[in-house]
């Protein structure tokens, strides 16, 4: 087997081109896809989240796309010792889910991974499909094994932390998603998936139909969001994000907070004052408007001003997530609902492929 290398450049390049092309398909012909989106329970979501990926997710479900949401609770295990906190941080997640408009029901799946059997079970035969090196070499995880050791997350490089694109391609392949929202980091990841499923095609499927489709990547058009710091993305683990479960006390004090620069006259200028120019694109995220409008508005007002504005637009925008979220927090049962239901859903997909799997690998009994 072939190793393919993998040109970031011209990945991304026909990654874009496909991805305008789905978007303009997908409002005519929802049900021709079905997207796969989720994230690791390792804590509550901020507003990176939001702005980045739960807002997409809404529109999605409301076109009426096919959309399963997955909590990667395994995954956590690669490069987290909090297990401990596992359970706890998957009902949150729903919570925030829930609150932010993804409506669970025939059309929108949420499910925890460790309750589907039938997908880990996909993991012997696609890690036939990928080679060592194909594996050493991927970028994404050579940053974030980089970054585990560095941060004291991982004391070694374990087997599951190497092989986590597999998992990945597992979760996006057992329910045939074709769509999956990422950002431009995670093409790596997606593009190990599509050899995957063509690998597994080409090898078991020669007289027959295949059994899995080649995902596609819905690119985000949000831009990432920095951390309040303005040196690095938006995350808890950093202390520098601002959490959809805040209080609109709590948020106003991590905005004060936030890095600015020591020009009083307001611009929108991104690489020269990335600090400013976060804090405007949130606002514009907020209200729709301009972000150099914004910045032309406030002028001289400088930073004071800037943060103030930023306080009041996002306090607005997550008043109803947050009363939504109090809601749910005072009924458990309905979130433990929403996933037993959810893990029963995806089962059924998940039989079913592996079923498919097993007659062309011959081995049905």
């Amino acid at each position: 087997m072939a190793d393919l290398d993998y040109d970031s450049n011209k990945t991304f390049a026909a990654a874009v081109e496909r991805s305008k092309k789905i978007e303009e398909d997908i409002v005519k012909n929802p049900s021709k896809y079905r997207v796969l989106t989720g994230d690791r329970p390792t804590g509550r979501l901020h507003i990176g989240h939001y702005f980045g990926s739960l807002q997409n997710r809404v529109r999605l479900s409301k076109l009426g796309v096919p959309t399963m949401i997955l909590i990667a609770d395994y995954q956590v295990l690669t490069d987290h010792d909090a297990f401990d906190e596992i359970s706890q941080n998957t009902k949150q997640l729903v919570i925030d889910y829930l609150s932010v408009g993804i409506e669970p029901g025939e059309n929108v799946i949420i499910y925890p991974h460790s309750y589907v059997p039938e997908c880990n079970q996909l993991m012997l035969p696609f890690l036939t499909l990928v080679t060592e090196a194909e594996l050493k070499r991927n970028p994404t995880v050579k940053d974030e094994i980089q970054s585990g050791l560095e941060n004291g997350k991982m004391k070694a490089v374990n087997a599951g932390m190497l092989t986590y694109p597999i998992h990945q391609a597992c979760d996006i392949l057992f329910c045939k998603g074709n769509v999956v929202p990422v950002g431009k980091d995670q093409l790596p990841h997606l593009e190990l998936t599509r050899n995957i499923a063509r690998r597994f095609n080409d090898k078991y499927c020669k007289n027959r139909e295949p059994v899995f489709p080649e995902p596609q990547a819905l690119l985000s058009k949000t831009p990432s969001i920095l951390g309040l710091d303005g040196s690095q993305k938006m995350s808890k683990s950093r202390g520098n994000a601002i959490m959809l479960s805040a209080t609109e006390d709590e948020t106003a004090a991590l905005i004060k907070k936030a890095k600015t620069d020591a020009n009083r006259v307001i611009t929108y200028e991104p690489e020269t004052r990335p600090e400013v120019a976060n804090l405007l694109m949130i606002i514009s995220l907020c209200t729709g408007e301009e972000p150099e409008a914004i910045a032309q508005r406030i002028g001289e007002g400088g930073g004071g001003m800037l943060k103030s504005q930023l306080t009041e637009a996002l306090n607005e925008t997550l008043r109803p997530i947050r009363a939504k979220r109090a809601e749910l927090e005072k009924n458990p049962e309905y979130i433990r609902q929403v996933l037993t239901e959810g893990a029963e859903k995806a089962r059924e997909i998940a039989v079913k492929t592996l079923d498919e799997v097993r007659t062309v690998m011959n081995m049905v009994i």
